[in-house]
């Protein structure tokens, strides 16, 4: 995950309302025959016998497997309505506003869906490809330069000394947790679990239901069979790369205080991700008039 979008959610935040609120509009059986069966003659006067009707124990048996199957049908149809279903294409999607490769031209945004897009499961190689996108992006390097010239400037991790040698160091941590996290929660893990990694933009209705679809996806995306799952990508993914920081930070910096420290900001980027994500075609469209 792109660690510039939380300086440029804040921005968003300002543009956000009044950007929505201007945006929006009124939104717009065959039949077959039956074979007869014929008998052989019973008699030597040639008098044709009457079919024997099927045995009463055949007709239940299949009357009640032609009811079993129909009872099975019916509870199939009744789960897959049920079960909420990823995006299908939409001829109204034209009209609504559309995500771009980048947030403000600078923040990757290459895992946003457009709204009305039909939904087309990710391969293995996309997933891996989407988090190499986001790590080694040229935004990620300037990014990265500029929160640890803040940490340093903080004295954040005294354990790392000073001088242009210690501002190196907080230089590479720095790289090494976007692009683990990137990894963990885009590639890895939705891969393991047939996740897709995207986030697909609702588009339209209140202000409100949408910035809780936003917020909602950090726990809830579609499985790889376009059903909605448990985003185990994210939430594991996050977990992991804060985790795996405790082997090149400090022996300070370590343990499970510091693990959910970790865990709970990656959390909370990848919700104001989202809600960036989001929102970034209104504010496109009420700034630029484009859509």
């Amino acid at each position: 995950m792109p660690l510039i979008v939380r300086a440029v959610s804040a921005v968003l935040a300002l543009l956000l309302i009044p950007a929505y609120l201007s945006a929006q509009g009124p939104l717009v059986a065959n039949t077959g025959t039956a074979q007869q069966s014929s008998y052989s003659q019973q008699f030597q006067d040639s008098t044709s016998a009457a079919p024997e009707p099927a045995p009463a124990a055949a007709v239940n048996s299949q009357d009640s497997t032609t009811s079993a199957k129909s009872k099975k049908d019916s509870e199939q149809q009744e789960t897959k309505k049920k079960l909420p279903q990823a995006p299908q294409s939409s001829s109204s999607s034209a009209n609504q506003p559309q995500q771009t490769k980048r947030l403000m031209w600078i923040v990757p945004n290459f895992a946003a869906v457009s709204p009305g897009v039909k939904f087309k499961p990710m391969t293995p190689k996309e997933k891996f490809w989407v988090a190499t996108e986001d790590s080694f992006d040229y935004s990620s390097f300037a990014w990265t330069g500029v929160l640890a010239a803040q940490s340093y400037g903080l004295d954040q991790y005294p354990e790392l000394g000073t001088g242009g040698v210690a501002y190196g160091r907080y230089y590479w941590r720095g790289m090494l947790d976007g692009i683990s996290n990137s990894y963990f929660s885009e590639a890895i893990f939705p891969v393991l679990t047939h996740e897709d990694p995207r986030y697909f933009t609702m588009g339209r209705g209140g202000f409100f239901p949408r910035l809780g679809y936003a917020l909602s996806r950090v726990v809830i995306t579609y499985s790889d069979s376009g059903r909605a799952t448990f985003n185990c990508g994210e939430v594991c993914g996050d977990f992991a790369g804060a985790a795996l920081s405790t082997a090149y930070y400090p022996p300070q910096e370590r343990g499970m205080v510091k693990i959910s420290e970790g865990f709970g900001t990656q959390l909370e980027s990848a919700a104001l991700n989202n809600v960036a994500k989001e929102f970034w075609p209104d504010v496109r469209q009420f700034l630029f008039h484009r859509h």
